[in-house]
């Protein structure tokens, strides 16, 4: 199944090099068509003091029914009409969100020979990574990342985690542990705003000890000519859900809301959430993965770590049964994850294509 994807198409060209050469003009791989551009005349973005939903976490756990209440219902509002907000009070010490943040940020400084021992192949992604999929002369986005398997324990290989800075393997084993615990507390939540009882969708991704979890930093180095590309190409995320500390100096996500852009502004010490692929399977779309794409800046760089939370890899996703309905039959056919996740890896990130293509035409017969 994966012979397709054993090596690069082309010969990898690390973006942050290229930033820093100097160059004026960003080379033409890097282009986008004028209708994808950040600012194209189809793209009216909504006006600035508009953000995504900001939810204080403490409050979905409350003894206070009042306050319980209200934050359950401002997610799930979110789910189903955003895809996306942000959680503050959500129990993840903030030294280590700055910590981890800042050392990854040194990494994409070491020299590149000293990043090159990671170099990634599409076979798993796992390491230093400058381009997702593998057609040949396909449109780039300017940016690297490092990606690393987390969960489950059987993936985890400490000896791809980068061994520079001295504190890393530590540091993201310890940032792991604080996420996975949080996505757990977020899955309850998701599957008590469904009316399920709370461990459905935890259960339905393989349980706490098989569930998928992995990280992506993403580095997105200065650009001179911002408004011409793209860090990451529009996509919905074909996972759970994505866990995302953003940079906090430097917006740069940018969520669709029908048919506009909306740029995030990170709440102090938030995390943002967004809804994944299997989740709007799961809950025969009630709750939306919604497209988002990332811009890049002529004055900084970025980074942010997005951790993604998902099922696991062999078990078949499909429209929970409680929640399929004469009025609303089930929307799509049961797929595995892995073989779902297979076409993002080959033709790289392509708005919301995949999930909408699986949509039934008629309803699935059982």
């Amino acid at each position: 199944m994966m012979n397709c994807l054993q090596s690069w198409p082309e010969p990898v060209v690390r973006v942050q090099s290229l930033a820093a050469s100097g160059i004026q003009a960003i080379p033409e791989r890097y282009i986008k068509p004028p209708s994808h551009r950040p600012l194209s005349k189809s793209d009216f973005s909504l006006p600035q003091e508009v953000n995504i939903p900001v939810i204080d976490f403490e409050n979905v756990f409350s003894s206070d029914h009042r306050l319980r209440d209200e934050a359950l219902r401002c997610m799930y509002s979110a789910c189903s009409e955003w895809g996306f907000f942000q959680v503050v009070n959500h129990g993840v010490s903030h030294e280590l969100m700055k910590g981890v943040r800042e050392m990854w940020r040194e990494f994409f400084n070491l020299p590149v020979e000293v990043k090159q021992e990671y170099a990634n192949s599409p076979v798993t992604y796992e390491g230093y990574g400058s381009r997702l999929g593998v057609q040949k002369g396909a449109s780039l986005d300017w940016s690297d990342y490092f990606f690393l398997h987390y969960m489950p324990v059987s993936l985890r290989n400490q000896n791809k985690w980068p061994a520079t800075p001295a504190t890393c393997r530590e540091m993201v084993a310890e940032y792991g542990r604080e996420v996975v615990k949080l996505g757990g507390k977020l899955m309850k939540a998701f599957s008590m705003n469904l009316g399920l009882e709370e461990d459905f969708l935890l259960n339905s991704f393989g349980g706490e000890e098989n569930v998928g979890a992995c990280l992506r930093v993403n580095y997105y180095p200065k650009c001179p000519q911002p408004d011409l590309t793209l860090g990451l190409s529009p996509h919905s995320d074909p996972g759970g859900m994505t866990i995302l500390l953003p940079d906090e100096n430097v917006a740069g996500l940018q969520v669709r809301r029908n048919d506009s852009w909306v740029t995030v502004k990170p709440a102090p010490n938030a995390f943002i959430i967004n809804i994944g692929d299997q989740i709007q399977v799961l809950s025969n779309a009630i709750y939306q993965s919604v497209e988002h794409r990332v811009i890049v800046n002529s004055n900084k760089d970025r980074v942010s770590l997005a951790f993604f939370y998902n099922p696991k890899s062999d078990l078949l996703i499909e429209p929970s049964k409680e929640l399929v309905t004469e009025d609303r039959p089930a929307l799509y056919p049961p797929m595995t994850f892995d073989e779902y996740r297979l076409y993002i890896r080959t033709k790289g990130p392509s708005g919301k294509k995949q999930v909408e293509s699986l949509k039934s035409p008629r309803p699935l017969n059982e």
